[in-house]
């Protein structure tokens, strides 16, 4: 029988983890300069934690979520998502306590599990970046974090961007615009694809993102939230558009810009590629909002029940990095090749890789023994600045053959002078 990876996941192989790791090492230095912090939750929660928070009649939950009872009968799910168990965290350790620092701001990186189909930048097993601050109803807040989001892609020379915003209202405001919604669509339900007709009794919201061509007629007409806000909702929405201006951010307000999760309210937003790499079509590379009331469906305290974040996925982010035609900083050639043409140099020539990489030298030691032409090569094919060659000659007379690949110049050196080397190539 041959094993196959499952359907829906991606074995992420050595000539891709460079590419990987240098957005996870953008990500820790631009979200540093803003003062966030990484915080590492479980793979895998309590099933309730997702129910509670991105609400039970969601795509997510009710189609998409990979959950089992283990052997103790605990209800389990691999997290589809990062807020929820960054926000039960927060809670559950008593972040919003005196003696730390508020509000909370804190990130994530790593595997979100979602059973749906697979396409290209979506997986059954995917890979977000996420970011949270918990604690502030200040309109700043949702500016700084979205500015954060925009200087991360630019770190990563992704910057044919477009940022669209939008407003769901405060938590009254929001369900009379979703009671609007209802009477609207109820009108044309016939007329709405199977999902949307579902969607009207469970979400309605979730009809205003529908991809279904019926749906989009008919969601061309739909009120607007902007006749449902009260004047604080509005007031809130006017504050993000002018500290947005006044940081010369451009931005489109949609309207009909919506998430999927039910814990969003006032301010949400997507940050999306107008490059010609994705075939014309405006593609999402970043999403999120506020999500006030959020953590006090967890336990925590009343005056720290607010929050805004975002989230992206490094699938997709690639793809984006790949279309904008960027090359990645990558760090995959190597310092030192050391060339053992015979085993009784093994200690020696073993000695000599230790010590270059005591200068912090990349460096690589042949074990196989080969014939000097085949190892050249190999350090060659490995991109290798210099050769240290270990043959009989060399031992005998105590020095070592180094050869600069760049131009194939060779000098010997003295194997106590070795470290002089190393030290002079990595000044």
């Amino acid at each position: 029988m041959k094993y196959k990876k499952p359907k829906g996941t991606e074995d992420i192989l050595s000539e891709e983890t460079g590419k990987w790791q240098f957005i996870e090492e953008t990500a820790y230095k631009i979200f540093r300069k803003y003062n966030f912090y990484e915080v590492r939750t479980p793979i895998f929660e309590h099933f309730e934690v997702f129910v509670r928070s991105v609400g039970e009649t969601t795509d997510i939950v009710s189609k998409e979520m990979y959950d089992f009872y283990d052997k103790g009968n605990r209800h389990i799910a691999l997290r589809p998502e990062g807020t929820a168990a960054f926000v039960r965290s927060y809670v559950e350790h008593k972040r919003y306590a005196p003696e730390y620092i508020n509000p909370f701001k804190g990130y994530y990186i790593g595997p979100m599990f979602r059973y749906e189909r697979p396409q290209s930048g979506r997986l059954r097993q995917f890979h977000q970046i996420g970011v949270e601050v918990i604690g502030s109803q200040n309109p700043m807040t949702d500016v700084e974090t979205m500015a954060m989001a925009l200087d991360f892609f630019e770190s990563l020379g992704v910057t044919q961007l477009k940022l669209v915003i939008n407003t769901l209202g405060n938590k009254s405001s929001r369900l009379h615009y979703i009671q609007a919604l209802v009477d609207y669509f109820s009108s044309f339900k016939t007329q709405l694809s199977e999902d949307s007709q579902r969607r009207l009794k469970e979400n309605p919201l979730r009809i205003l993102d529908s991809k279904e061509e019926q749906d989009k007629e008919i969601v061309k007409n739909t009120p607007s939230i902007f006749e449902y806000l009260d004047e604080e909702s509005t007031c809130f929405f006017e504050q993000i558009k002018r500290l947005l201006d006044q940081l010369d951010i451009v931005y489109i307000v949609d309207p009909t810009m919506v998430r999927g999760l039910d814990y969003y309210n006032h301010t949400v937003f997507e940050i999306m590629s107008l490059a010609s790499g994705f075939g014309g079509i405006l593609t999402t590379l970043c999403a999120g909002g506020r999500y006030d009331g959020l953590i006090y469906e967890f336990g925590g305290p009343e005056e720290k029940n607010v929050g805004f974040g975002f989230a992206l996925g490094i699938e997709r982010l690639l793809i984006a990095i790949e279309a904008e035609q960027n090359k990645m900083s990558l760090a995959m050639d190597i310092d030192i090749f050391v060339a053992c043409l015979d085993k009784k140099n093994t200690s020696l020539a073993q000695k000599a890789s230790q010590i270059a990489r005591s200068f912090g030298l990349i460096t690589e030691q042949n074990i196989e023994y080969r014939k000097l032409k085949s190892q050249l090569r190999i350090a060659d094919r490995a991109h290798a600045k210099y050769v240290l060659i270990f043959g009989e000659n060399e031992v005998k007379e105590n020095n070592i053959t180094v050869r600069k690949m760049q131009n194939g110049t060779e000098k010997r050196v003295a194997f106590e002078q070795l470290t002089d080397f190393f030290e002079t190539i990595t000044n």
